[in-house]
């Protein structure tokens, strides 16, 4: 059971994985709909993982990673994508993301990618 903070500009989507993580034994400490934002909350609650969208406002996934990166080294990041983002993904992975899991949901990747995220 990890603590996990949801980061989306959608808050449908926020609740969606909100619940896939939950019912996988998870606990949601925090929510953000964009980068600064989930920046804030990550120094606030210190989740074991974050889920991270790629497309956001203010500040986009690829360079909130970036910066969570440089704010803690260790941080764990499953990167959320849409269809056809394969080129940013690849970017996220080479900059520190354990997986990616690609819109819409299917509750078994999600879990897979954030336990072996988790276990990495």
């Amino acid at each position: 059971m990890a603590n996990i903070m949801v980061v989306d500009d959608a808050a449908f989507m926020r609740i969606m994985m909100k619940d896939i993580l939950e019912k996988g034994n998870h606990t949601v400490v925090a929510e953000a709909e964009n980068g600064k934002q989930a920046l804030l909350e990550y120094a606030k609650t210190k989740p074991d993982l974050v889920t991270l969208d790629i497309t956001m406002p203010e500040l986009d996934g690829l360079n909130t990673l970036l910066a969570l990166k440089k704010l803690d080294p260790n941080a764990k990041v499953v990167m959320v994508s849409a269809m056809g983002q394969q080129n940013i993904v690849i970017q996220a992975i080479k900059a520190g993301a354990k997986d990616f899991v690609v819109k819409p949901f299917q509750p078994e990747r999600v879990l897979e990618a954030v336990n072996k995220a988790l276990s990495s």
